[in-house]
């Protein structure tokens, strides 16, 4: 299955991480939504296997994308994910609309490989949308 998915994670605590290239980022106690998308029909560019490596916790797992050094943080937790099956590639369009109702755009975060400024969006509190 192919499509996009949001990842709704929680930090616990302010923390100062090292996100790749992008290098040491300080993220605000609160909460983050993550596009993704997974365009592949099977194994990890599957939808529902890629989304399956974001919520393992294994320390195992090895760091790869900008979302990986994040979700390795101690104090991270995922809260929420939803999917989106689609065979359009619909990241760019979740990014847009989050961009307008969030507290602050953690810029160039996952978006390497479009024009969005981001795909990672804080939010100070929970919203009753999520």
């Amino acid at each position: 299955m192919k499509g996009t998915y949001l990842l709704v994670i929680h930090l616990q605590k302010k923390s100062s991480i090292i996100i790749g290239a992008l290098g040491r980022i300080e993220f605000q106690q609160g909460y983050y939504i993550y596009v993704g998308s997974a365009m592949g029909d099977k194994g990890s560019t599957a939808l529902l296997n890629r989304v399956r490596r974001h919520v393992d916790s294994s320390t195992n797992k090895k760091i790869h994308w900008h979302i990986d050094y994040l979700l390795d943080c101690e104090y991270i937790n995922i809260f929420k994910f939803f999917l989106i099956p689609s065979t359009e590639r619909l990241e760019c369009l979740f990014s847009n609309e989050l961009k307008d109702i969030c507290d602050k755009i953690i810029y160039h975060f996952g978006s390497s490989d479009c024009s969005c400024d981001s795909h990672l969006y804080y939010f100070s509190q929970l919203r009753d949308f999520l």
